[in-house]
C-alpha cells in the first residue's frame, strides 16, 4: 500500500491536458493509471459524461487509484492486466490515450518491492507479482554472458563484463536475495562517477527484463494505436532514452498518425524543482488521422 505521506504528483500535468485536448463526452484510454494522478484529471476533463479505462499490472497501485476515483462512479474502468493485452480486449475505441511509461515513485519508496537500492528489501521488481520471473531468479541463475547482454543492452552500461563477472563470482559464495546486496557488489568493482550511484544502470536493466518493459511498450502502443478514433490523440511520457527512441520510431513508422509534438516535450524548470521524478520526462503526442 502506498506510503501515508506520500504525496503523488503526476507529471507534465497539463501538458498532457493540453495535448490530448480532452472534451466533455471523451473516451479515455489510460495504459498505466498508477496511482490515478492523470486518471483524476483526465475524467474531470471529460465531465460529465467521458468515459475512462485504466490499466495497471499492479494490484497495489490499483486500490489506490480506485480510492482516488471514487467520485467519478461507473465512468471509470480498472483492468488489473499490462496494457499489452488491449488488442486482445473488447473495450471499444477511444478518443484520448495517455501511457506514462516506467516505474511509479511509490515502488522506490516500498523497499519490499526491491525496485531501488536505496532502500534494502527483497530483490524482486516484478511490477504483478504473479509472475514467476524477478530480478533474484535472473541474478542468480541467469549465465555471465546473457548478464553481460541485457546490462550492456538495457543497461546502457559500459562496464557490463565487468559487472557480470562480479555477480557470477559473488553467487558462487551466497545466493544474492536483497537489493544491498547487489548494490554493494556492483560498488565493489564500479567506483562512483559524480551524483550517480554505480549501481544505477544494472538495476535499470533488471527492472526493464523482469517486466518486459519495452516488449510491452511496442505490443500495447500498436494495438492501442489500432483502437483510436480519427482524430483522437495518443500521449506517452518515457523516462529514458531506449523508451523514447521506440515510442518515437513507433510514432514514425505507423501510418495514419500525425505528429502533435515535432519534438517531445519537457517539464518546466518550475516542476522540475517541484517533482525530481520529472526531470527525465518526455512527452510525445500524435494524432489519427
Amino acid at each position: 500500500m502506498i506510503p501515508e505521506t506520500f504525496d503523488h504528483i503526476p507529471v507534465l500535468a497539463q501538458e498532457v491536458l493540453d495535448g490530448l485536448a480532452l472534451k466533455p463526452g471523451s473516451r479515455v484510454l489510460d495504459g498505466t493509471v498508477g496511482l490515478g494522478g492523470h486518471a483524476k484529471l483526465m475524467l474531470a476533463a471529460t465531465s460529465p459524461n467521458g468515459e475512462l479505462v485504466a490499466f495497471d499490472r499492479d494490484d497495489r497501485n490499483l486500490i489506490v487509484a480506485k480510492e482516488r476515483c471514487t467520485e467519478f462512479g461507473d465512468r471509470v474502468t480498472f483492468i488489473h492486466d499490462s496494457f499489452a493485452s488491449i488488442g486482445t480486449r473488447d473495450i471499444g475505441t477511444f478518443d484520448g490515450m495517455l501511457f506514462d511509461l516506467g516505474f511509479s515513485s511509490v515502488h522506490v519508496d516500498d523497499a519490499s518491492r526491491g525496485f531501488s537500492f536505496m532502500k534494502d528489501g527483497p530483490l524482486d521488481m516484478r511490477y504483478d507479482t504473479r509472475q514467476e520471473l524477478s530480478a533474484a531468479v535472473i541474478v542468480n541463475t541467469w549465465t555471465r554472458e546473457d548478464l553481460t547482454s541485457i546490462l550492456r543492452r538495457l543497461g546502457e552500461e559500459p562496464r557490463s563484463a565487468i559487472i557480470a563477472k562480479a555477480i557470477v563470482d559473488a553467487r558462487r559464495e551466497m545466493h544474492i536475495e536483497t537489493t544491498y546486496q547487489l548494490a554493494e557488489i556492483v560498488a565493489s568493482v564500479v567506483h562512483r562517477s559524480g551524483k550517480i550511484h554505480p549501481a544505477t544502470k544494472t538495476f535499470q536493466a533488471l527492472r526493464i527484463v523482469v517486466n518486459d518493459e519495452l516488449g510491452e511498450v511496442e505490443r500495447g502502443l500498436l494495438a492501442a494505436i489500432g483502437k483510436l478514433n480519427p482524430g483522437g490523440r495518443c500521449a506517452v511520457i518515457t523516462f529514458h532514452s531506449l523508451e523514447d527512441r521506440l515510442v518515437k520510431t513507433l510514432f514514425k513508422t505507423q501510418p495514419g498518425l500525425k505528429p502533435i509534438t515535432k519534438k517531445p516535450i519537457i517539464a518546466s524548470e518550475k516542476e522540475m524543482k517541484e517533482n525530481s521524478r520529472s526531470r527525465s520526462a518526455k512527452l510525445r503526442i500524435v494524432e489519427k488521422i
